[in-house]
Order: C-alpha cells, then structure tokens, then sequence
C-alpha cells in the first residue's frame, strides 16, 4: 500500500493559542504539496459516540476500512491510499481515508480521558515554549522543568506543581519557591485535559480536525 496526498491544509500546533493554517491545495501524487512528511500526518480516531480516543496513523486507519469497521468519518478525504492490482479486473484497488474517523464499537471506560503523560516536550508544550519566570521564548534544548514547590521541600513531580524555565531562571530560583526567590509565576501551571494533550502533541494537525478538537475543549479554558 501506498498513500497519496489529497487536500492537506495543516495547522501548526505545539501550542493552545490561535493556529495559524497553512494552506495546500489539491497536487498530484508526484509533487509535494508540503514539507510535512506523509507519515507525520495523524488521523483522529474516535469511538461511535464521537469520543476523541487518539491519533492514529494511515496505516492503522486504512485496516479499520478494509475490516469494514469505520462507523462513520468527518471532513473531506484528505489521503488516498493504493493498493494491489485486482487479476480479473486489472484495477487498482484504492480507498480514499478521512482525517476523522469514528470506529464501530464502544472503547472501555479507561481509554476515555486518561491523564496525560507529563513529558517535559509535552509540558514545554502547554507552556508555548515560554519560560514562566521571565517570560522569554525558548527553544526546546534550552528550557528545563522546574518544580514550583521544590522537591526538597516535599513538591510533587506533577502537572500542576511545574512549569517551564529557562537554564537561568531555574538556576536562579534554585531549590526556592517563586515567593521565596522573588520570582513570581506568569501562569498557573495546570493538568491538560486529553483532549488538550493531542492539540499539544501533534505538530501537524488538519484543519478539520483542529476545528473538531477545538469544539471538545474544556469549556472554561485555563489561562
């Protein structure tokens, strides 16, 4: 098998503010219509009751199509897979994937919302690369995770207690908390919920499924 580009308009994520779209029209198989590789583009993958479960990749979602198991899909088509030649009738054999699908079945109550797992790519992530002492943007290499309650005074290593920071801040902060070393926090850290999770951790996000996934975010967002 073997996948050709549709209609890709990507979002950029990485970050929970306004997205900015990149625009790519129709192209034929041969030439490329964006510097996206075809194997970072993820389909969303939901349960029959349109409950966001994961990202998956067009291998996995071209399976659920020949097995007869999508219950319904959302958006354009946005990449067309080709497959072998048929003996009799000398086609090729093609099945064109949407970039939502709803698989038939009901998924356990555990895969529904689970806890994101804190990485700090994930964590740099929420925080949009910015180190919340200073307020500077950073790239990835050069942030760390600071714990805002320090570990050697019994802070816990979770999503609510850290926050990026810059080599210098943290340094600075050291084993203190912000009040301590006079450093106040520019945000509240916070625990994403799952939905916000796959917003942060796909950089290559249809449009389609950004406008799907923007509707199921928390109704009061965080600041």
């Amino acid at each position: 098998m073997e996948p050709d580009r549709a209609n890709l308009r990507l979002i950029r994520a990485g970050a929970l503010s306004e997205p900015a779209a990149s625009a790519a029209g129709p192209t034929a198989a041969s030439a490329p219509c964006s510097p996206v590789r075809l194997d970072a583009v993820r389909l969303l993958s939901l349960d029959a009751h349109g409950r966001v479960l994961d990202w998956m990749s067009w291998q996995d979602a071209t399976c659920l199509y020949a097995r007869g198991a999508v219950a319904w899909t959302l958006g354009d088509p946005c990449l067309t897979v080709r497959g072998g030649i048929c003996r009799v009738s000398g086609q090729r054999s093609r099945m064109e994937l949407h970039p939502i699908i709803a698989a038939r079945g009901h998924a356990r109550p555990s895969a529904l919302d689970p806890t994101p797992a804190l990485t700090n790519a994930a964590l740099f992530a929420r925080d949009q690369h910015l180190c919340l002492y200073c307020g500077r943007d950073y790239p990835r290499q050069h942030l760390t995770r600071d714990h805002v309650k320090p570990l050697s005074q019994g802070g816990r290593d979770t999503w609510e207690n850290v926050v990026a920071a810059c080599f210098h801040c943290n340094s600075r902060k050291g084993g203190r908390t912000p009040q301590q070393a006079s450093m106040p926090l520019l945000a509240v850290p916070y625990r994403p919920s799952w939905v916000e999770h796959l917003i942060l951790s796909n950089r290559n996000i249809l449009a389609d499924q950004m406008a799907f996934l923007k509707n199921h975010l928390p109704k009061r967002r965080r600041q």
